[in-house]
């Protein structure tokens, strides 16, 4: 069953929505804009049951969907690179420009590293 503003494909539904950034985040760091614009393919969303207390013991969320007020970006504070999306950001990434989220993990990766 196709639903507006998505694509089926093997059976997934492919959704295509925006991402506020949360200022003063990795996520908003690495995207260095306040609005993105994803494309999904998944069937589960972040419970905003959870969210308070997830956040109360150290998650951040960095990035929401305006529209339906979903969690599209979690982080964690004290780790050098702990960033998750709901999204899929190698749907954008190309060799030659890559998406920002892998960007940023191979950064982290390296300054760990080298102990930057």
């Amino acid at each position: 069953m196709n639903h507006p503003g998505t694509e089926t494909q093997n059976r997934a539904p492919k959704k295509r929505g925006i991402s506020q950034l949360i200022p003063k985040t990795k996520a908003y760091q690495m995207y260095g804009k306040e609005i993105i614009q994803q494309r999904h393919r998944h069937r589960y969303e972040f419970n905003n049951k959870y969210r308070k207390i997830l956040e109360e013991h150290g998650l951040t969320i960095s990035g929401v969907n305006p529209e339906r007020n979903l969690v599209e970006i979690i982080e964690l504070k004290n780790h050098p690179y702990f960033i998750a999306s709901q999204f899929h950001p190698e749907f954008k990434s190309r060799p030659n420009r890559s998406e920002p989220l892998f960007q940023g993990f191979i950064t982290a990766a390296s300054d760990r590293k080298y102990k930057k």
